[in-house]
């Protein structure tokens, strides 16, 4: 490489990923393939519009990528293409989500998200997001006892409100979903339903976790999470007279993107087929059973974990009950870090912190149990994060 400064910075990259145990819920390592396609020349082409309805010239190979990753998205989710359609150009989960609300939201309507500090993503309508600004949230949560769902006051919250459009989905929820009563909390008041799958995708996938399928109207999604793919966003949808899918579409573009990232796409395209691969649903099931022993062995060693468990990839630890107040979340997290375990501070739910120096930690098991580490491992992870976190 020429440039030897970001050669330098690649590389150093490369060697602080190696030597880290990493626990981030969001992050993950994708396989040489991906990558490859990453950088692949498909970077130099501008294919503005949709395939067979672009504005540039010089793009009957791009057309055939995104046909192809349309195809793999569907049939991964055994999804038929007479029923469901797919956006595969979002940037991101953000953009995705995003296009969605753009296409069938009124300004001002109203989105009936997960509140951030209860296990939400900011784009479910948070204040601080544009999805807040141009739009009213309906914040739902969790029962302060059990920590989970409460699908009774959920129920009770959009009857009252009647939203426009019902979100489930979650950036820190631990526990499975239950998306035929969000279906009847739905129809209740007369909402569109959409999932958020972003963290569940990979699990979903693989049959770990119950599919939103069956019950959603939209399905939105990110792919780099237990997907294992690139970062970028999918945005399904049902084929009915409703035209959810041509709405979508035009507010993605020319609403809210431009020129797609072919690359990028071609890299979904090829984290998509290594999903439908047997190995892959070892490896999803592999990464429930990591997350469930490293909450256990925590709770062994006196660490409370909100909601008593996890049911998917992550775990919520409440460090100030755990360390009466001793610790938080962000001292938490660099002391990790100075050992060379990543992890993210986070907000609990009902947290009276800042989320600048949140109560809890975030951890997941994608990224290590990508690396083959099994329950065994998890047992010794959490016996260094109790070390570390103790002494202090």
């Amino acid at each position: 490489m020429k440039d030897k400064q970001i050669e330098k910075l690649l590389k150093a990259e490369a060697g602080r990923q190696k030597k880290v145990v990493n626990l981030i819920a969001s992050e993950n390592y994708v396989s040489k393939d991906v990558l490859t396609a990453l950088g692949s020349v498909l970077v130099n082409k501008y294919a503005e519009g949709y395939p067979g309805k672009r504005y540039y010239g010089g793009n009957q190979i791009t057309d055939q990528v995104e046909e192809l990753c349309r195809s793999r998205a569907l049939k991964l989710f055994k999804l038929s293409s007479k029923k469901w359609a797919v956006n595969v150009q979002p940037l991101s989960g953000s953009p995705a989500n995003l296009a969605v609300y753009l296409a069938l939201v009124p300004q001002g309507g109203k989105i009936m998200g997960m509140a951030l500090d209860q296990g939400g993503h900011l784009t479910h309508g948070h204040k601080v997001s544009v999805t807040g600004k141009v739009w009213q949230q309906v914040p739902y949560g969790v029962d302060s006892k059990t920590e989970q769902l409460d699908y009774e006051a959920i129920k009770k919250l959009a009857q009252k409100e009647k939203p426009n459009i019902i979100v489930a989905g979650f950036t820190a929820y631990p526990r499975i979903i239950d998306f035929k009563k969000f279906r009847e909390i739905a129809d209740g008041c007369g909402a569109l339903l959409m999932v958020d799958m972003a963290h569940i995708a990979g699990l979903v996938a693989a049959g770990v976790h119950p599919s939103p399928f069956l019950y959603a109207d939209i399905v939105t999604t990110t792919t780099h999470k237990t997907l294992r793919g690139p970062r970028a966003g999918l945005i399904f949808s049902r084929i009915d007279e409703r035209e959810l899918d041509k709405k979508i579409d035009r507010a993605a573009f020319p609403g809210l993107q431009g020129g797609p990232h072919l690359n990028q796409i071609a890299a979904t395209a090829v984290a998509l087929a290594e999903a439908m691969k047997p190995e892959f649903k070892k490896y999803a099931k592999q990464v429930v059973k990591n997350a469930k022993v490293l909450a256990k062995e925590l709770q062994k060693k006196g660490w409370r974990i909100v909601s008593g468990g996890t049911d998917n990839h992550l775990l919520l630890v409440d460090v100030v009950a755990s360390t009466g107040g001793r610790l938080a979340g962000k001292e938490a997290s660099l002391l990790l870090e100075k050992e060379g375990i990543i992890v993210n501070k986070n907000t609990i739910p009902f947290d009276a912190r800042s989320p600048f120096d949140p109560s809890g930690l975030r951890l997941g098991t994608a990224p290590e149990t990508t690396r083959g580490k099994t329950e065994k491992d998890m047992v010794k992870i959490a016996e260094k994060i109790d070390k570390i976190l103790s002494r202090h």
